[in-house]
Parts: structure tokens; sequence; C-alpha cells
């Protein structure tokens, strides 16, 4: 169990770091919408996953997701309408999840204060619709996270 619990957040931490660098997201999306599931604990939470590349998108679709293929989401759209409706809808974001869908369900805003936090460490450029800068963002985020 320490080891899957371990295995779950290296791939956070790879999702996290792979996005803020590609400045992409994946997620699986078909005719009807965007693949989703159900909260490990709930019924009533719904789970939206993405990864952080087109090959861990693409090895999740199968089984009830074989008619999805992977669908690219540029980062600062994924940030900026993708966490912050999340983040207010209360659905959860799943976070490169194995083609088992293992992996670790987060709150949307975290996840996008994660990125936000890696892209000012490694001083990246991204330009947003509805924030100046990055710290503009992570304020905003802190704001709506505490």
């Amino acid at each position: 169990m320490l080891q899957e619990e371990a295995t779950i957040e290296t791939r956070y931490k790879e999702f996290i770091e792979k996005s803020a660098t590609s400045k992409l997201v994946w997620g699986l999306k078909n005719k009807n919408g965007w693949a989703n599931s159900h909260a490990q604990n709930s019924e009533d939470i719904t789970v939206i996953p993405f990864w952080s590349d087109k090959a861990y998108a693409k090895a999740s679709a199968r089984d009830e997701w074989k008619s999805y293929l992977p669908a690219l989401i540029p980062l600062a759209e994924f940030l900026e309408s993708w966490c912050v409706e999340m983040g207010e809808e209360g659905v959860l974001l799943g976070v490169n999840w194995d083609a088992h869908m293992h992996g670790k369900e987060s709150d949307a805003l975290q996840v996008a204060l994660d990125i936000l936090i890696q892209l000012n460490t490694t001083a990246s450029a991204i330009s947003f619709a509805n924030y100046s800068s990055i710290n503009e963002f992570i304020t905003a985020i802190k704001e709506n996270v505490d």
C-alpha cells in the first residue's frame, strides 16, 4: 500500500512538472463529451481525469473509455477554465491515472495552484485571459482555497 501511495504521489509531481514545462494537458474525449468517473469514496462526486502526456491518456482509453481519444488542452485554458470551474462545481481532478484508473483525486484549485507555483519557480512565461500574471492568479486561487 505504501508503494502504491508513493507511485501515485510521483505521478502527481510528474503531472505538475510536465504540464508546466510543456504547457499542455491531455484529457479523453468522444462525441458525447469528456471521460469522467466518480470519486473513490462517493458516487455523488465527479472526477475528470487529465494526463501530462498523450501516451498516458491513450493507455487509459480502454474498457468503458475505449471510444475516447486523447484530446489536447492548452495549459492556460486548463488552469483558467477547467480548474476554476471544476473548483466552483466541486468536481475533482484525476491526475495521471494509470490504465486501471488508479491515481490521485485532487481538488482542482489545488492542482492549479501547484502548477502555477511550478511555473513561477521555473520563471515560465504564460499568458492568461483573465489574469495579468502568475502571481495574480495564485493570489486569486489562495483567496478561494483559504
